[in-house]
């Protein structure tokens, strides 16, 4: 089963790993001997499937996620089912490189225009005002 990132991406199956350990929490006796938690492993650096253009953007894009093996980790333990939590961390998986290879629209530098630069001293002159009519009022002696 490839997973599907999108329309152009497609990973292959055998360029991710997955490591089965237990899961924490509550189970009762099934979570003592049961390997639920899932872990995937996709070494970005590696990969055949990806050009070095979507290599270098993964590894700036989700640099907090790859170790310095250059392998790209993503647990799932939510669910009770190893199954479940495999197609989960998948899900999560695309998602995520789906994100990170998205094109980012580039920003194009904008300048206020006149009359909303003149709304927003006329605010500050008003507000001005009103603290300075907060002062001691003046005593008839």
């Amino acid at each position: 089963m490839d997973i599907k990132i999108n329309d152009r991406l497609v990973i292959p199956e055998a360029e991710v790993s997955f490591t089965f350990s237990r899961s924490s929490g509550p189970g009762g006796q099934h979570v003592n001997t049961a390997d639920t938690r899932v872990t995937l492993l996709f070494d970005v650096e590696g990969s055949p499937t990806l050009s070095q253009w979507q290599k270098d953007r993964l590894m700036r894009a989700l640099a907090s996620r790859i170790g310095k093996d250059g392998m790209l980790r993503i647990s799932s333990d939510s669910e009770r089912s190893q199954k479940r939590n495999r197609e989960d961390a998948v899900r999560r998986f695309a998602q995520l490189l789906r994100d990170a290879l998205k094109k980012r629209k580039a920003r194009r530098p904008t300048r206020p225009t006149r009359s909303s630069v003149r709304r927003r001293i006329q605010g500050k002159k008003h507000r001005g005002a009103i603290k300075k009519a907060r002062g001691k009022v003046g005593s008839d002696e």
